[in-house]
């Protein structure tokens, strides 16, 4: 009898954990950091300025937006190439607008925005959330009238890359740049999350199946060395894009360290593929 109870507790605490998976799945996908919006020019960004932009919903978003600036002088160039900012899950502006700034190319206008519920910004943190996010977001950068939006380029990393292939797919773009990019979350949630059966998911998160749409050339990087979202998940990708592929590897780099690791190197690759 002891042995049957222990064999019954097991299974309910093992459906009590699938219960929990199913409901929490996305603030699991979504933790959703908080943290005020930083003010460019008080922290030395002096082409930068806050912006608030409304999703079809009603949510308001909180981003900035860094003008275009050519050379020294930092007069705006007309009909410039514009670069859209998708960052990771655990991120924010407020975390990553070191790198935000460090990685705008010359003479390009760069937007990023918080996701619904992520740092200054309203709502709450869910997938359809962020898609409808990425779509305020490009009509924003669309409509700046230094922009030519034939020229609009689109960054994802890790959960970004989602919302990098969805404006791809949704919207004209002149290239795609994904940084450690998933396959979907049914992939993501058997490398995570082995006890789980993946037909709990709820979540879409199709990189694979929105790649394979995609036309236009696409930049990937993939550190050789991460183990959240494996280097198998990149190279899949790489071979499903339809349009010209450069996959660069970085070698020995985790899934947080590729911005250290790639360096001036990587950033180059972006400007270049930018320009």
């Amino acid at each position: 009898m002891l042995i049957v109870r222990i064999a019954v507790g097991l299974v309910l605490a093992y459906v009590v954990l699938l219960v929990l998976a199913w409901l929490f799945q996305e603030r699991l996908a979504f933790p959703a950091p908080r943290a005020a919006l930083p003010d460019p020019t008080r922290v030395g960004v002096a082409n930068g300025e806050q912006i608030a932009l409304v999703m079809k919903d009603g949510t308001r978003l909180a981003g900035w937006y860094l003008r275009p600036t050519t050379g020294e002088d930092g007069d705006p160039s007309p009909s410039s190439a514009a670069l859209l900012w998708f960052y990771g899950n655990g991120e924010n502006i407020a975390s990553i607008w070191p790198i935000v700034r460090e990685f705008q190319p010359p003479h390009v206008a760069l937007l990023v925005t918080d996701y619904p519920g992520y740092g200054g910004s309203g709502g709450r943190a869910t997938e359809a959330g962020m898609y409808g996010a990425a779509d305020a977001a490009y009509a924003a950068l669309a409509a700046r009238p230094e922009v030519d939006p034939r020229r609009i380029y689109v960054y994802g990393r890790s959960l970004g890359t989602a919302a990098a292939t969805y404006t791809a797919t949704h919207h004209p773009v002149a290239g795609v740049i994904l940084e450690s990019p998933f396959t979907n979350a049914a992939d993501m949630a058997r490398h995570a999350y082995r006890i789980f059966p993946s037909v709990i998911v709820r979540l879409s998160l199709d990189n694979l199946g929105r790649i394979k749409q995609v036309r236009c050339p696409v930049l990937l990087f993939h550190g050789t060395a991460d183990r959240l979202v494996p280097l198998e998940m990149g190279m899949r990708i790489a071979a499903a894009a339809r349009g010209p592929v450069e996959l660069v590897l970085l070698q020995g780099s985790g899934h947080n360290e590729s911005y250290t690791t790639g360096g001036t190197q990587y950033r180059d690759k972006v400007w270049g593929f930018v320009r």
